[in-house]
């Protein structure tokens, strides 16, 4: 499976990022990507009210991008906000196109570090796999990253790979911890964990708004990097064998040795 890597800078423009999306899909399609993977916030960043920039998923930020990733002929994992009906919206990853429509809401919120993701998101309840032909991938989002239940239940609902989307705010040692927890996730599930973080923002009025530090980045079920990114926006291709992932659980069964605990 070839997976595109699209680690970008998002605005609090939809319609400037929908632009954005539909570049990068048309570029990691003629390079023969399968599935083409934004950040968390994707349609519009964090640094406006994310009441403000949500939208329904059939609405026409979505529907576009259901459009674009059909004639494409590719899967596209993509953050946007969604409506609930009430002040607080959904931190969601919609995940369309090559047969595939469904949705998460990311099921961990950050409040933590003097910050409360609650105050504006609610938290979604419901593990989701997707199935991609006869491969099976899993979904989480930023803070996810730091829960390793959700990544050996998607494991064992037979997911292969775990996608993690994510806005990963900088401060001291947050990228070293990133790159931590994900090689940590990939050897706790024994699956390849894709990790796809907004490119750090340049500096405006002093602050570095949205939140990313880039480092996007690929870990093998062993735990090996196999391709990490640096701060730049950037559109990275990875080629990865899901069969791997058997063999990985075979010789190393750690989902099967963890049950005693279940």
């Amino acid at each position: 499976m070839r997976i595109a890597l699209a680690q970008c800078n998002s605005t609090t423009d939809p319609h400037a990022n929908l632009e954005m999306v539909r570049d990068h899909v048309a570029r990691a399609a003629a390079a023969g990507a399968e599935v083409v993977v934004f950040p968390e916030a994707t349609m519009c960043s964090f640094a406006r009210p994310r009441p403000e920039a949500a939208q329904r998923l059939d609405g026409a930020w979505a529907t576009e991008v259901r459009t674009l990733a059909s004639a494409a002929g590719v899967l596209v994992v993509v953050g946007m906000f969604t409506s609930t009906g009430s002040q607080r919206v959904r931190n969601t990853l919609l995940a369309t196109g090559h047969g595939v429509e469904a949705h998460y809401d990311k099921i961990h919120l950050f409040d933590a570090l003097g910050y409360a993701e609650s105050d504006q998101i609610e938290a979604g309840d419901t593990a989701v796999v997707v199935e991609l032909g006869t491969s099976r991938i899993g979904l989480a989002t930023c803070y996810d990253i730091r829960f390793p239940s959700l990544f050996t239940h998607l494991a064992s609902q037979g997911a292969e790979v775990i996608l993690v989307p994510a806005s990963w705010a900088p401060g001291p040692g947050k990228v070293a911890q990133w790159r931590t927890l994900a090689i940590a996730r990939a050897m706790d599930s024994t699956s390849f964990v894709v990790a796809v973080d907004q490119a750090e923002p340049p500096p405006v009025g002093g602050s570095r708004q949205p939140t990313g530090v880039g480092h996007s980045m690929v870990v093998d079920p062993f735990g090996t990097v196999l391709l990490e990114l640096g701060t730049e926006p950037e559109l990275a291709m990875v080629d990865l064998d899901l069969a791997d992932a058997a063999v990985a659980r075979e010789r190393l069964p750690v989902l099967r040795h963890a049950r005693r605990f279940d």
